[in-house]
Formats: C-alpha cells, sequence, structure tokens
C-alpha cells in the first residue's frame, strides 16, 4: 500500500497532468504524505515514539520535502506528532492519558449519535446489523479462523452509522482523528476471542435498544461499551 502510493506521489511530481492549478497538486501531495506517515505508524515502519529528522522521512516514505512538511503540520494539529526545531519530529506514543482522552471525547459524541440513531434509523439496517453479529458470534463458537477482519467491518458498521445519523461535516472530520488515536492506541493489544466476544455482545446490547426505539438505554449500553473498551485499551 504504501509503495503503491509512493509511485503516485512521485508520478504526480514528475508529470503533473496539464490543465489543473498548481494547488491541487499540491494538495493530493500532501494529502498522499499524511496518508503515507500514517500507513507507516499502522504498519510500524515508523516506531511510536520515535524521533525521525525530515531527511529521513523523506527517505523512508518517498515523497518530496513539501508535501511531507504540509502533511506534518496537519499531523502536529491532530496531536499525532510534536515538531521539535533542530531536534527532529515526535511521533505519538499511546499513553493512560491519550487513552483516556480518546475514549472521553468518543463518548461525548457517540452516546449523542446513538441517540438519533435509535430514533431514526431504519428497522431494516438495524435488523440486518443485529443479524450479522449474531452470525459472527455463532462464526467464532463453531470455529478458530482469525475474526479481527470481520470484526473492525461491524465496527466500522455500526460505529460510522451512527456518525453517519449526526451528518455534521465537522463531527465526520473530529471523527477521523479519532479514529487515527484509536487505531494507535490498540496496535499492541492483543485481540482474544474471549475479549471479541464481549465487544460484540456489547454491540448487540447497543443495537437491541435502539432496535426498540429506546434512546436512553442505547446511550446507556453505548457508555457501558466504550467504558468496556477503554478499560481493555488501559489493560484493567
Amino acid at each position: 500500500m504504501i509503495k503503491k502510493a509512493t509511485k503516485q506521489a512521485r508520478r504526480s511530481v514528475s508529470a503533473p497532468k496539464k490543465g489543473k492549478p498548481a494547488a491541487k497538486g499540491a494538495t493530493r501531495l500532501s494529502k498522499t504524505a499524511y496518508q503515507l506517515i500514517m500507513d507507516g505508524l499502522f504498519h510500524r515502519r515508523i516506531a511510536a515514539g520515535a524521533y525521525m529528522s525530515q531527511n529521513e522521512l523523506v527517505e523512508l516514505l518517498g515523497v518530496p520535502i513539501q508535501p511531507l512538511r504540509d502533511a506534518l503540520r496537519v499531523l502536529e494539529v491532530e496531536g499525532i506528532v510534536k515538531i521539535h526545531p533542530r531536534a527532529g519530529i515526535e511521533f505519538i506514543k499511546a499513553d493512560m492519558d491519550l487513552i483516556r482522552s480518546t475514549y472521553q471525547f468518543r463518548m461525548i459524541i457517540e452516546c449523542e449519535a446513538v441517540r438519533r440513531y435509535a430514533e431514526r434509523a431504519p428497522i431494516e439496517e438495524i435488523e440486518a446489523l443485529l443479524a450479522d453479529h449474531h452470525e459472527f458470534i455463532e462464526e467464532m463458537e463453531r470455529n478458530g479462523q482469525d475474526p479481527l477482519p470481520k470484526l473492525h467491518g461491524l465496527e466500522s458498521r455500526l460505529h460510522g452509522g451512527l456518525i453517519g445519523t449526526l451528518a455534521n461535516p465537522l463531527i465526520e472530520s473530529t471523527t477521523k482523528r479519532l479514529q487515527n488515536y484509536t487505531s494507535l492506541i490498540l496496535m499492541d493489544r492483543s485481540e482474544t476471542a474471549p475479549l471479541i466476544s464481549r465487544t460484540l455482545k456489547e454491540h448487540v446490547n447497543i443495537l437491541e435498544a435502539c432496535r426498540d426505539r429506546n434512546v436512553e438505554l442505547a446511550a446507556s449500553e453505548m457508555m457501558v461499551h466504550l467504558n468496556s473498551a477503554m478499560h481493555r485499551a488501559m489493560g484493567l
């Protein structure tokens, strides 16, 4: 994924398309650099807590220096990196404060989102998501296949669906930042079958409350779920 994006970035630098403003090309390269940095973190090519120079990042990721600098400024605002003049780029390392802050912020947003979802989401959509959760739980009990890809898919459908119900671009952009934090927090956590089963059952409780149009119960179950997820991330 990183290699493919790197080739695209190099093509964009060497042969920009005619008729397109330079600003658009620069924006595209900055977004590519941003994604390459995040992929580097998620694929452990960049170690959490590491100090790196701009030149080291250029060499590692294969992107030009200016788009890299633009991406780093965005990442500094988002709290993923700290830029130390003459000392290098410091990458975030998940600690207890980050875990607590991330999940508390998610509680504020997602408890409101689940209220709206419980009020307005089509019953057919909720029932389909519930059925997929029950099917997955049964599959886990029958065999030992790697459940993580399917778990991540269900989490994306549930939490993404809730945020989508709010139809608020500012919340959506903030949620993307929170997703990055959550992914970094969970990188070093082992997902065992009992933990995955517990997560799925928490989802089921949320969805059943939404299906029944029980707004306050849905919000309460979401709070339970995110509190439990925070404690699991902390190793408690």
